[in-house]
């Protein structure tokens, strides 16, 4: 402890040792300025001795090859990333200073005060260079850019770095900031095949670069440190925007903007032309292969000639796009649902064989460049086959016994307010507000019933949930305190292609192949940079995921929530298949599989606007079919393995029976939690079932939907007086229903 009247004298031995730590840091440091000294020497000679190079060569430069992306076969191209390379050559003098200063304030704010490099940067890129071991650390000004893009190759060397910064440094001897400056905007890359900025401005705004506003040239600055993954027309619109508002911010940071200049930035919206129509395949999947390419090998990569196969399916995808365009149509009359997305995958390797982002790439109206199948939505009823598998997983059956009645979820309330969903209370009920009674797990999945779900949920508990869908992919999922019993019913957001995968799953039973989308990457001199590996992982033991699929594909089970003949039966296939909607009738969708294709797709408004309050199986169960129809007409078919069967020796609840006699010899109906142990269902009954403090609140949804259909209410449940004439009075206790 530290004396407040002095300090204390330390012993010999560690001031000793104090000094010898000091000395040693000391002789560490003289060492490196040594090293330093010696370096800057060095570099000071090399300097003077390499030739300065021509900057005339930085804007005529042009470049030699593309990057071509096909599709599963090699032979179909989707896209030529750099054929026909747009360059129109300006001077500084044509270009807005609203796009030069946004350049600046992003990519180099202190562009026009440095000598060609920064110290600063260079020191701590070394540092961590060398702690990291990697060349990955930025930091590089504009005139290091331009040398970089211009004159180096891509390859990562501490040689090439020094090389880099002494041919900086011998363009700022020799040249003019503005010629730099000039040079840059005249050859760094936009995306594809725009290079410089006036090609960028014509094609992305349809003006000259001259005529740039501040939010257009915060959008191009933006663009330049990854143009793939920042393109407007790919799938992170979302993060080009954030940036494109940090330049503006940069920018007024600066004093390059006025504040008047930045809050009329700040409203202001921009609008992009439509990419070209004739020029791409499948152009949701080719920008989020593009994007990938670039987040593996850098942006340059996309500019040396790489030969791309992916594992899309051109003609599968090319019926997709036909499908989707002409049912979303439709759907915008009928229900006003203005977009549709759709993936279609094989199970067996997670290879993604169709992606169609919305109705039309090339739809501003829509914003059709907005990749709906990578959108983070809810996915309504959708979520329930990986509850119902948890609880299978957890000893419970296909036939075990659950009530369809109205129910009081929340212990905050009364077990007799069982129409009351105000917060605190929840009395959730379905789209057509029926209850049917009692219902296997195979029916109750199968039509799609909420309040069999969320009983199934809480049977399981929400974080064991929750983790248990993780595991599938769902990786969007948050914490489980977010969404208590909701989660079965779409409470959290998920990605449509995720989602296909996970079903997936079901399809391959039990194991997990992640959705993919490349098979094989060459560069240039046929060198194979990257194969398709496989990557399985077991999620569901098999027999669980045979049962779910058995479940999901019984049209006798569907019945009478849908005829033996709606969308969802492809009579002689085998097709399991789920539909889901959000309450506020936001997202529909429709996943089903086959053991050879999963596919599934979404109907809703990129906007998040409502609907008309139908259900998926008007929305997109029709275009769900057709496009299914084309894809298993095209794959093998297969069939699901046999179902488990149901032992005897479980519980009667269990094996479909409700109609048994109590521990009182009445056969009166009970709920599930009087006959099981949510923790060991296939166990003997709980000896005081009333501990669960769900009991009361099932128990007396199933007395009062005896007594309507007897005139018998069951006296299973003893509310007190005071209670039972006040439905909406708070009972003595109330505890958490999430788990």
């Amino acid at each position: 402890m530290v004396s407040l009247l002095g300090t204390r004298r330390k012993p010999a031995h560690k001031a000793g040792l104090r000094v010898s730590r000091r000395g040693r840091f000391l002789f560490a440091f003289y060492v490196l300025c040594g090293l330093a000294l010696v370096g800057a020497g060095m570099l000071i000679i090399t300097v003077v001795l390499v030739p300065t190079p021509s900057i005339s060569s930085f804007a005529d430069r042009q470049i030699e090859q593309s990057t071509k992306i096909y599709d599963r076969t090699g032979q179909v191209l989707l896209y030529d990333y750099n054929r026909d390379a747009k360059r129109s050559l300006v001077t500084l003098s044509e270009i807005s200073p609203n796009a030069v200063k946004a350049t600046i304030a992003l990519e180099d704010s202190g562009f026009y005060t440095h000598g060609g490099v920064r110290l600063t940067s260079i020191f701590r890129a070394m540092i961590a260079d060398v702690l990291g071991g990697s060349l990955s650390q930025g930091g590089s000004t504009i005139t290091q850019q331009v040398v970089k893009n211009t004159l180096l190759t891509n390859k990562k060397s501490i040689s090439r770095k020094v090389h880099e910064w002494i041919l900086a440094l011998k363009l700022e001897e020799f040249y003019s900031k503005d010629q730099i400056l000039e040079a840059y905007l005249n050859s760094i890359p936009y995306g594809g095949t725009l290079y410089g900025i006036e090609a960028a401005s014509e094609a992305y705004f349809g003006i000259p670069a001259k005529d740039l506003s501040v939010p257009q040239s915060a959008y191009l600055a933006a663009m330049i440190q990854a143009p793939t993954y920042y393109s407007p027309y790919g799938p992170h619109r979302a993060d080009l925007d954030a940036r494109k508002d940090l330049t503006i911010e940069r920018m007024h940071s600066l004093g390059f903007i006025d504040d008047s200049a930045y809050a009329s930035a700040k409203k202001e919206v921009v609008s992009f032309s439509p990419s070209g129509r004739n020029s791409i395949v499948a152009p949701h999947f080719v920008f989020y292969i593009l994007s990938q390419i670039e987040s593996l090998y850098g942006a340059d990569a996309l500019l040396g000639g790489l030969r791309i196969t992916t594992t899309i399916d051109a003609d599968l995808q090319v019926k997709a796009e036909s499908i989707l365009n002409s049912y979303a149509l439709d759907n915008e009359k009928k229900f006003r649902a203005s977009n549709a997305s759709l993936v279609a995958l094989d199970p067996s390797t997670g290879q993604i064989l169709a992606m169609v982002g919305s109705r039309d790439f090339f739809d501003a109206a829509i914003d059709g460049q907005y990749n709906a199948a990578l959108a983070l939505r809810q996915p309504g009823s959708t979520m329930k086959p990986f509850i119902y598998s948890l609880a299978l997983m957890r000893g419970y059956t296909r036939d075990t016994i659950v009530f369809d009645v109205p129910t009081q979820f929340s212990t905050a309330c009364n077990p007799a307010a069982v129409s009351n969903s105000t917060p605190p209370c929840y009395a959730p009920e379905d789209y057509d507000g029926i209850f049917r009674g009692p219902m296997t797990f195979e029916t109750a999945l199968a039509q799609s019933i909420n309040i069999p779900a969320i009983k199934a949920l809480y049977l399981v508990g929400i974080q064991n949930a929750v983790t248990f869908a993780r595991s599938f992919g769902l990786s969007t999922l948050g914490d489980a305190r977010q969404y208590g019993l909701t989660l079965v019913l779409g409470g959290g957001e998920v990605r449509l292609l995720d989602l296909v995968g996970a079903y997936g799953v079901f399809a391959n039973d039990g194991v997990l192949n992640k959705p993919t989308g490349i098979l094989e990457v060459k560069d240039s001199s046929g060198v194979v940079l990257n194969t398709y590996a496989p990557a399985a992982s077991i999620v569901l033991p098999a027999n669980y995921a045979r049962d779910i699929s058995a479940m999901l594909s019984s049209a006798q089970a569907r019945v009478p929530e849908y005829p033996l003949n709606s969308p969802l039966s492809f009579p002689g296939y085998e097709v399991a298949v789920k539909t889901g909607t959000t309450n506020d009738t936001r997202d529909a969708w429709v996943v089903g599989y086959t053991p050879s294709i999963a596919l599934g797709v979404w109907a809703g408004n990129n906007d998040n606007s409502p609907m008309v309050k139908s259900i998926a199986g008007f929305i997109a169960a029709p275009m769900w079919h057709d496009a299914m129809a084309y894809a298993i007409s095209k794959y093998p078919r297969g069939y699901f393995g046999a179902p488990t069967p149901i032992p005897t020796s479980v519980p009667p609840m269990l094996q479909g029976n409700w109609r048994i006699p109590d521990r009182m010899g009445a056969v009166v109906p009970h709920s599930l939690l009087y006959w099981t142990d949510k923790n060991n269902p296939r166990g003997a009954p709980p000896p005081n079932p009333s501990i669960d403090s769900q009991f009361p609140y099932w128990e007396y949804g199933v007395a009062a939907w005896y007594s309507s259909h007897t005139g018998v209410f069951s006296p299973v449940i003893q509310i007190p007086a005071a209670l039972s004439t006040d439905p909406n009075a708070l009972p003595t206790t109330t505890d958490s229903l999430v788990r």
